[in-house]
């Protein structure tokens, strides 16, 4: 796996920021049966990449899946592209405007940076496919909420999301002691789905568009019962939603390492890398 830490001047953000690309290459496997070979090696690929881009938590930055989890080696197995960016606690949304017309005091618009000028900047400088239906987003908390709001705001943009220990688009639930969730209902849970998800998803659907397949996951002690209504409405829009709620697991790197290998094997894929798995 080739990993590129990019530092470029960012014109939605005004600032230089710093993003992670994992690129598939060539493994050490396939390199050392070349030994004695008359197959010539390259690093060019036989189609541009799949590729996911995958969304950190709460207090976290851009390196941290790599660091936590064996994201890269993963990826690199089924011969899938990996872009990290840094969410800065913001949601991955844009902040309100403030009036203020001096360029150094506007707000963030991380919803921008993220569903536009990242896409644009891997794609134009690297061998990533610019198909939708190549394109996957995931996160994990704050990143599965942000994951969810762009695939409901951009449904077009992406083939398949993956949310890890959310959904968080409304975050009621974090705060409902361990009484008040045994005394709610599944119509109780239904009931507080994100009223803007529901927004969003209508505005799809009227506009045409049809929302992506989904993969929602949350351990189970980690209040999966907020997931679950998730998941439900999402079903009542329309999509194709798988779901895991069994693994024994709260708010933690292990069921999200976890979580991330089988969203992988799991999404709908039509590349030409599609359906193999690679030694590593």
């Amino acid at each position: 796996m080739a990993l590129f830490q990019c530092n470029f001047i960012s014109y939605v953000l005004m600032r230089e920021i710093q993003i992670n690309v994992i690129l598939p290459t060539i493994s050490c496997p396939e390199a050392m049966s070349l030994i004695g070979s008359e197959t010539k090696a390259s690093h060019a690929g036989k189609a541009p990449y799949p590729v996911l881009y995958l969304l950190h938590g709460f207090a976290n930055n851009y390196t941290v899946w790599g660091r936590y989890t064996s994201m890269e080696r993963y990826a690199e197995e089924r011969q899938i592209a990996v872009v990290t960016i840094s969410g800065e606690n913001k949601g991955y949304r844009n902040l309100e405007a403030s009036g203020d017309p001096n360029p150094m005091r506007q707000p963030d618009r991380h919803f921008d940076f993220l569903a536009y000028e990242v896409p644009e900047f891997v794609k134009a400088n690297f061998n990533i496919s610019n198909r939708p239906e190549d394109t996957y987003i995931a996160g994990l908390s704050m990143g599965s909420a942000g994951a969810l709001f762009h695939s409901l705001s951009l449904p077009e943009n992406f083939r398949a999301v993956g949310a890890f220990s959310g959904p968080l688009m409304d975050m009621q639930a974090m705060f409902l002691t361990d009484e008040q969730k045994a005394a709610m209902t599944e119509a109780d849970w239904d009931a507080g789905v994100s009223k803007e998800a529901k927004e969003l998803a209508e505005a799809a659907l009227a506009a045409g568009k049809k929302l992506p397949d989904y993969y929602i996951a949350t351990g189970t002690q980690d209040s999966p019962e907020a997931s679950a209504a998730f998941a439900r409405f999402l079903e009542k829009a329309g999509a194709k939603v798988y779901t895991n709620f069994s693994r024994p697991y709260g708010h933690e790197w292990q069921f999200w390492d976890e979580s991330l290998l089988e969203f992988l094997d799991w999404i709908p894929r039509t590349d030409p890398y599609a359906g193999t798995k690679r030694k590593i």
